[in-house]
Parts: structure tokens; sequence; C-alpha cells
């Protein structure tokens, strides 16, 4: 099953994001359950061939998607071609910047994503197939993280092609004056319009959380995909536990 029917499914599907240019983290992650991975190529240092070696490595039927550094065909096609199982797209303002991120991932005649031979087509043993499915498996998520983007947010969801919004809270929450504090009223009032929105639309909506404790509330919300936490915060946070156990035993 592609992750674009996933999206559609009647399960909810855990994920989290990952930003160290490890093969490893990405295999250790699919091995321990989660349904994607959402591979960070804007904030985190990873390069196009460090972000493959990592799509290479996840195991367990888990899917992989790719937020992009930026709205451009380039990159979009780079991430699609190395083998990405759909795309995130930051920082979606407006329905012509949804209607190019769409093309950008649909082979003409849909849009005008360019033809190459990448990882994706099995390096052109199975070019042919690849490109007749591509524009009906691959996934186009983008990224609603501006108020300027819930204002437009009609226009942009009368796009054809988009197949989940991601909702960015931090950068919301920046663009209203409450940088940080992502419950907050307007902040809050914001998510609350974007999924009903997208609710009436029938578009899965996503959601990062830094922790667990409100995922019930999240998936009663009408959120379908999460990204709950970060590799470096598995890290740091595990870590920390273990030594804090250790120092209350052995001071």
């Amino acid at each position: 099953m592609t992750f674009k029917e996933k999206l559609r499914g009647q399960k909810p599907l855990l994920g989290t994001i990952v930003s160290l240019p490890s093969p490893e983290l990405s295999e250790l992650l699919s091995l321990a359950g989660f349904d994607w991975l959402f591979i960070d190529m804007e904030h985190g240092t990873m390069s196009s061939g460090e972000a493959q070696r990592m799509l290479q490595a996840v195991k367990n039927g888990c899917s992989a998607v790719i937020r992009v550094a930026e709205n451009t065909p380039m990159l979009i096609k780079q991430a699609l071609d190395i083998g990405a199982d759909g795309v995130i797209v930051p920082l979606v303002n407006t329905a012509s910047e949804a209607k190019q991120a769409v093309d950008s991932a649909r082979y003409p005649p849909v849009g005008n994503r360019s033809v190459g031979i990448a990882r994706a087509h099995d390096y052109g043993m199975n070019f042919t197939d690849y490109i007749q499915r591509a524009n009906d498996s691959v996934a186009v998520i983008i990224q609603i993280e501006h108020e300027e983007a819930v204002r437009n947010l009609d226009d942009i969801l009368a796009v054809d092609g988009i197949d989940g919004v991601f909702i960015g809270p931090y950068d919301l929450s920046g663009s209203l004056n409450k940088l940080g504090d992502v419950f907050s009223e307007p902040v809050q009032e914001a998510i609350r319009t974007v999924k009903i929105k997208c609710s009436e639309k029938g578009i899965p909506i996503g959601l990062f959380l830094q922790k667990t404790d409100t995922i019930q509330a999240e998936l009663a919300s009408g959120t379908t995909f999460l990204a709950v936490g970060t590799d470096t915060f598995f890290v740091w946070s595990g870590a920390k536990q273990v030594l804090e156990s250790v120092r209350r035993l052995a001071p």
C-alpha cells in the first residue's frame, strides 16, 4: 500500500521527524514500528545523497516522506527521484503556491515534473512502470504554517491534487506573534480552522507533536497522521533519563 493510500485509510498514522543524516537512525525508527518517517531536508543538514541512503535503510513496510527545503520544482523532483513516498512542501500560503507544489510532483499532462532515471525508477529497470503509476501513488502534502495561509485556506484547498495538509504549529505561532506558545488561543483557533476546513473537503490532516500526552485529543479532533517527537529528542531525552536515574542512585 502506498503512503497516499494509507493517508486515505481508516487507521491513524504515527510517524516521527528524522533530521540527522543517518541511515542507521531511519532503519532503527522504522524497525521500532513507526508507520512513516518525516525526513527533514528543510531544517536538517542532509544532502540528497544522504537522504537516499536513509530511504534505502527503511524497513518493516514503513513509509518515508521528505520535507523539501522550499517549494521549488528542482527540490521536489530530486526528493521524488531518490525514492521518497511523497513530499511535504513547507510554507504554502497561497493557491498558486499550492498548485506549484502539486505540478512539480506530477508528470505531464497533469503537472510538469521532469523525467529522469534514478532510484525511484529502479535506475531504469522499471522506468515505464514508475512513470505510469507515479501520479497516482506519490503523495503531495502541503504545510499550512502561517496566518496568511489560514486566511487563504479556501482557495488553497480548492487546488486539485493535494493529498494531505500538515499543520506547522510553531511557525504558525510565530506568524501570530505567539512564537513557541502553540497552545495559546489565537494559535489553537487557527489550527481549529484548518482542521474544520480540511475535514469539510475530506483532506487528511497532519500535525507535529513534541510529546504524546495530547495524541488522543488530536485524533478525536480529526487529525489522521501525526509526527511525534524527533530523532534528536529521543536521543537526548533518553540519555537524560538514564543519567538522572543513575545519579539519584549514585550521587
